[in-house]
């Protein structure tokens, strides 16, 4: 029996995350929000029938003393099929959904802070239908150039999964975590983002790679390879899972 049950974990973090940004902006009238929000569909019709969506919404708020990020993502694929009798089926065959928020205090050094991060996935055809997790650490900017920047997070955490077979999990964890972001061009950035979680059973990792390109001031067109892998998995399952979408992202 544990003290903390998995659907407690996200909750807890995203409180902290409110509470944190809610105090600072008590105390700093002048808030500093970027969000964007990104879509993308792909319906095919003829012998092979089929719909796929992917959407996210990340929300960023800067306050003098804290940086808060808040982000939704959700992924869905479905097809259509021909049973034996000639009827038409359509089944589910990707169903995936993350929330996650993040609270991080500037110490004095501007490049260098104090985090806490909660995140919860639901995912219907993964090795791990749920996991969520609970983590603090330390993120440092280790480069700053003109057009390049480097930042890394490091701390221990707490996770809770269920895996695809029905078994619960849960243990504590080191997590590991890096972005890359480039500015390519004037109209075009270029980032890579790779996050760890060891546990004693299982070490959960995931990388996205993405460029994407202005169209306007608002809207921008985003590539993005996403590879998601669990070195401990059920037989049935691969070990890793990959994504490719291409999205309009709009920014406000």
């Amino acid at each position: 029996m544990t003290l903390i049950s998995k659907h407690s974990i996200p909750l807890l973090a995203l409180t902290l995350a409110v509470a944190h940004g809610g105090a600072a902006a008590q105390d700093i009238p002048d808030r500093t929000w970027n969000t964007s929000a990104e879509l993308g569909a792909i319906t095919t019709t003829g012998n092979t029938v089929g719909t796929s969506i992917t959407g996210k919404i990340d929300a960023r708020q800067e306050l003098e003393e804290w940086s808060n990020e808040y982000l939704f993502s959700g992924y869905f694929k479905e097809d259509e099929t021909l049973a034996q009798n000639g009827d038409k089926r359509r089944a589910r065959s990707a169903e995936r959904f993350t929330v996650s928020a993040k609270a991080a205090y500037r110490l004095l050094d501007p490049n260098k802070k104090l985090f806490v991060l909660g995140s919860h996935v639901d995912d219907r055809f993964g090795a791990y239908t749920r996991y969520s997790s609970l983590s603090v650490g330390h993120s440092s900017r280790w480069y700053k150039s003109r057009d390049k920047s480097l930042d890394v997070e490091l701390g221990p955490g707490y996770f809770s999964g269920t895996r695809a077979t029905g078994e619960s999990e849960n243990g504590l964890t080191v997590r590991g975590a890096a972005a890359v972001r480039w500015q390519v061009s004037p109209s075009a950035m270029f980032t890579q983002t790779v996050s760890v979680e060891k546990g004693t059973a299982n070490m959960h990792s995931q990388a996205e790679s993405a460029l994407s390109t202005k169209i306007n001031g608002t809207m921008q067109m985003k590539a993005a390879f996403i590879a998601r892998n669990d070195t401990s998995v059920p037989d049935d399952k691969k070990n890793t899972d990959t994504q490719t979408s291409l999205t309009l992202v709009y920014s406000f």
